[in-house]
């Protein structure tokens, strides 16, 4: 056997380990990702005695199919859903367009001072909300929105910072020629931003517009603070019903919560091709 031949074999043993190794840390980190999901599912199928049963009992057999059933009939559920759509929606579309249209100004439009009010933009980015939720709070007190829906989703029509980030990054990847070619054949700035850039820009719009609804879809700490009216309530608040000062039914939050997630999954799936092309092209992946 020659030289060559045992460094082939070598090589050749040594990419199988490598790619043994990758498999079963990938394996690994997915199990870690999906063992929670499972566990809420399971949960949501026992009783409150099985739940917390040492050793654990991973099927729950019999399912507990009336902890559905407790949950969408004896809390108003549906109400709940329809005002979390509600704000999600309207939520999602003033991020998408508010968002694009600055960032559309930033990557295309030259005026002075534009980097550094760039700069201003990324730099909101860094100041946590608790800063600033309580000069909020007293802001929409004094024009009498607390308790009504508007906090929850007018302040998306102000642009978002990570937003304009996002699809800056991405309208920067199209090429100058295009928005020449439009401009002569007489576009102006908004007809290039609507009839050009948005339509090329639809994986990064898809994006955002997937984060922003999950966002907003999954807030608590906003309806916390402005939402005291059971009417008015969203899905994340109506399940702290199912928490009291003593004693929480976890089976029944569980089964709430499996609910609220089915819409998450259903938009990922519809846009997650979207999703994964525009992180890649906007420069956000790791």
């Amino acid at each position: 056997m020659t030289v060559a031949t045992v460094h082939s074999r070598r090589r050749a043993i040594t990419l199988v380990l490598i790619k043994v190794i990758a498999y079963v840390l990938i394996t690994i980190t997915a199990v870690s990702m999906i063992f929670p999901f499972y566990w809420m599912v399971t949960s949501s199928l026992k009783t409150e005695v099985e739940i917390f049963q040492v050793p654990p009992k991973w099927l729950p057999l019999p399912p507990q199919w009336e902890n559905y059933d407790y949950v969408l009939n004896t809390v108003n559920f549906k109400l709940y859903t329809l005002n979390s759509f509600k704000i999600a929606i309207l939520w999602t579309v003033g991020v998408v367009v508010s968002s694009s249209w600055a960032a559309y100004g930033f990557a295309r439009v030259r005026f002075w001072g534009r980097e550094t009010l760039f700069l201003i933009t990324l730099a909101a980015m860094m100041i946590p909300g608790q800063v600033t939720m309580i000069p909020l709070f007293l802001v929409f007190n004094k024009i009498g929105w607390v308790n009504t829906h508007q906090p929850l989703w007018v302040p998306a029509f102000f642009g978002s910072a990570f937003g304009i980030f996002l699809i800056r990054q991405y309208f920067l990847t199209i090429p100058q020629e295009l928005m020449d070619a439009a401009k002569i054949d007489g576009c102006s700035h908004f007809g290039i931003y609507w009839r050009v850039m948005m339509p090329l820009a639809k994986p990064a719009l898809a994006s955002l517009a997937l984060l922003a609804f999950m966002g907003s879809w999954n807030s608590l700490l906003g309806p916390v603070i402005y939402l005291y009216d059971e009417s008015l309530f969203t899905l994340p608040l109506g399940l702290t019903r199912f928490s009291g000062m003593y004693f929480t039914y976890w089976a029944y939050s569980m089964a709430g919560a499996t609910i609220t997630v089915i819409p998450i999954l259903v938009v990922f799936l519809f846009t997650q091709q979207y999703f994964v092309r525009g992180v890649v092209l906007s420069g956000l992946k790791g």
